[in-house]
């Protein structure tokens, strides 16, 4: 059994506290809000152990919870097996409302989302700190057994209390940081031990960057008459539950739109070079206040970066794309840096190129009637340096469609991506779905559009900028149902094909100075889409060189030694070496390189370190004898997914 829990996350709003030996209570099946009382008031064994339904894990029912902790030892959610109708988002209504552009030195009536509240479902729930642990169960049998055991020992028949024995569980999830960031991160500092513990890591990763033409990274700052249009998509989700964070919408939309317009993209750029370099983007970390992206400008407004902020001539970003039938994409611009007469002109020179670049196709990229703020968006970051031209590409309006914004149920479900029934993996690996056509068009529309802003002007080749849904189809299967395919296979390292999933990728954001699974993926992905195969050794491509004499190749491009595939009738793969522009950059908020913990200007999430996290049920014959009881003997109840962190985070900032 894999038991699935918060993680505690500090940002001085959301924690979740648990005992260091484990939390124990009587087991609790919630049939209805209206059974809470027994839980906060009637029940004579307190505190219980609450399990209930997705559709009881409302904002109604855990606020009641929070407020009777005393009574309650932990609430088990069991996630079901489709997504509800209604829709849910545990996050806020105004994502990252206090670390975008919008504020009250600009434009204040546009801060705090008081034109348009983008997320309106937003529940809040991820951002409360609760007294208990909370774990998430898959609704299978194992889970049946555990509900069983309440019904044989626990229920209430007639409003008579249930006799010994009880059915009870404890749940281990202890994490080691507690109230906020300046508190965990000032006790990491403090070293009266020879074996000094750390209880919190920041949270950060790395962004995944390449040019379409070569920069030198040994040299730092602005390049006279480089100009650069950088093309930009988040990567990172979340969910209430660390390990589900599908993130299909309201990440993988984007970045795999951008990865395939950049596919498209490589012959146009290397026949003959535009005149502007376009910067391919995708930041980690932007659900938590836009690490990624500020870590970005940071270090190109501070001269540690190939290029600096005036390089940058327009920004270009893909957001949530999934088009779900519709056949309309949204264009947002910010009103405020607009007011500029040259701004304003480039803008208005990229959103015809958009639209020119959707001519002959069946979508169609319309500006919202009103004035209004521009969207959640890694592209504010920019705003706030400098301000820079720039539209962020959005399938609303706007308030949010996507549903189910930050939640586990921002799925391939919710994606559309449905497949023919008794497809084996590999056929559907191949399928193009109706999913991955649509987003086809985007890459295409945004792949053209790209090209004509660098200054581009080959008809011919304009014309011949398509992307392939084929490949479209494999990245969004590889993302969203299983990256242990063949494809994927054969594009990585042989040291990570170990790390490939029979499962959806998980796109929490990690800790500072550990690569994330959809940061490799996309590593490896954006080399293999827009590099070129090299004829070199397996030596000389691992140590970043084309040659025994070659010193500086390393500093311009890098080298990959991939898996390829394996030749028909063969079992061995033919391995070869990526040549490519692709680069990690650190996501790591400018606020820890300061020791600025409070900081308002920059994200200061953290998470705590954790034991190990575990669940196991057993019969209290009293309350001192206790008989521990398994549903099934041979299923492990601990859990044993190999993960960098534990599945209990708790991010603070």
């Amino acid at each position: 059994m894999s038991w699935t829990a918060v993680t505690q996350i500090f940002h001085s709003l959301f924690r979740v506290s648990a005992s260091l030996s484990g939390d124990v209570g009587v087991l609790h099946v919630l049939e209805s809000e209206a059974n809470l009382d027994w839980v906060l008031q009637n029940g004579p064994n307190p505190p219980y152990m609450v399990i209930l339904d997705s559709t009881l894990f409302t904002r109604s029912v855990m606020m009641k919870l929070k407020t009777g902790s005393s009574r309650v030892a932990g609430v088990v959610v069991v996630a079901p097996s489709s997504n509800p109708a209604e829709g849910f988002s545990p996050h806020t209504t105004c994502p990252n409302e206090n670390s975008g552009v919008y504020s009250e030195s600009y434009d204040p009536a546009l801060a705090h989302c008081n034109v348009t509240k983008w997320n309106p479902l937003g529940n809040g729930l991820s951002y409360e700190e609760y007294d208990f642990p909370m774990f998430s169960l898959k609704d299978d049998n194992d889970t049946q057994a555990i509900k069983q055991c309440y019904y044989d020992h626990n229920h209430v028949v007639n409003g008579s209390s249930p006799r010994y024995p009880l059915c009870a569980m404890q749940l281990y999830s202890h994490m080691s940081a507690v109230t906020d960031t300046a508190t965990c991160m000032r006790r990491n500092g403090i070293n009266f031990s020879l074996n000094p513990e750390t209880v919190c890591d920041p949270l950060g990763d790395f962004n995944v960057l390449a040019s379409t033409r070569p920069l030198n990274y040994t040299d730092k700052g602005h390049k006279t008459g480089e100009s650069v249009v950088i093309a930009a998509a988040r990567l990172d989700s979340r969910s209430f539950f660390f390990d589900i964070a599908p993130g299909a919408e309201s990440a993988a939309s984007g970045f795999v739109t951008l990865l395939a317009a950049a596919h498209a993209l490589r012959n146009a750029t290397q026949d003959a070079q535009p005149n502007r370099t376009i910067l391919y983007a995708f930041f980690q970390g932007e659900t938590f206040d836009y690490i990624g992206s500020s870590r970005l400008v940071y270090d190109m407004d501070n001269k540690q970066f190939p290029l600096d902020l005036d390089n940058v001539h327009s920004v270009v970003e893909i957001g949530q794309v999934g088009l779900h039938g519709e056949s309309k994409l949204w264009v947002h611009t910010d009103p405020v840096s607009r007011r500029n007469s040259s701004v304003n002109e480039e803008v208005e020179k990229l959103i015809r190129n958009l639209n020119s670049s959707a001519l002959n196709l069946s979508l169609s990229l319309q500006e919202p009637s009103f004035s209004q703020p521009l969207p959640p968006s890694s592209f504010q970051r920019f705003l706030r340096a400098r301000p820079i031209p720039g539209v962020v590409i959005q399938n609303h309006n706007s308030s949010f469609t996507n549903k189910y914004y930050e939640s586990m149920y921002d799925n391939a479900e919710y994606l559309n991506m449905s497949y023919p029934p008794n497809l084996t993996p590999e056929e559907q690996l191949e399928y193009v779905t109706d999913a991955a056509k649509a987003l086809t068009e985007v890459a295409t529309i945004v792949a053209r559009a790209l090209y004509t802003q660098a200054g581009g002007s080959d008809p011919i080749q304009l014309k011949n900028i398509n992307a392939d849904s084929q490949m479209v189809t494999q990245m969004l299967y590889g993302f969203l149902v299983k990256s242990n395919n063949s494809w994927f296979q054969q594009i990585v390292p042989s040291d990570f094909a170990i790390h490939l999933r029979d499962r959806p990728t998980n796109f929490y954001v990690g800790v500072t100075q550990q690569h994330s699974e959809p940061t490799l993926l996309v590593q490896y992905l954006l080399a293999n889409l827009t590099g070129t195969t090299v004829n070199i050794t397996q030596d000389n491509c691992q140590n970043q060189r084309e040659d025994e004499d070659d010193k500086e190749s390393k500093h311009i491009y890098s080298y990959m030694w991939v898996q390829g595939a394996a030749p028909p009738n063969s079992t061995e793969r033919v391995a070869f070496c990526v040549r490519s522009t692709v680069r990690l950059s650190k996501a790591l908020s400018p606020a820890f390189d300061l020791e600025e913990y409070t900081s308002k200007d920059y994200s200061t999430w953290t998470e705590s370190r954790w034991k190990s996290i575990k669940g196991r049920i057993f019969l209290v014959a009293s309350h001192e004898l206790e008989r521990p009881i398994r549903p099934k003997p041979t299923t492990p109840v601990s859990r044993t997914t190999a993960t960098k962190e534990p599945n209990n985070r708790n991010k603070t900032g």
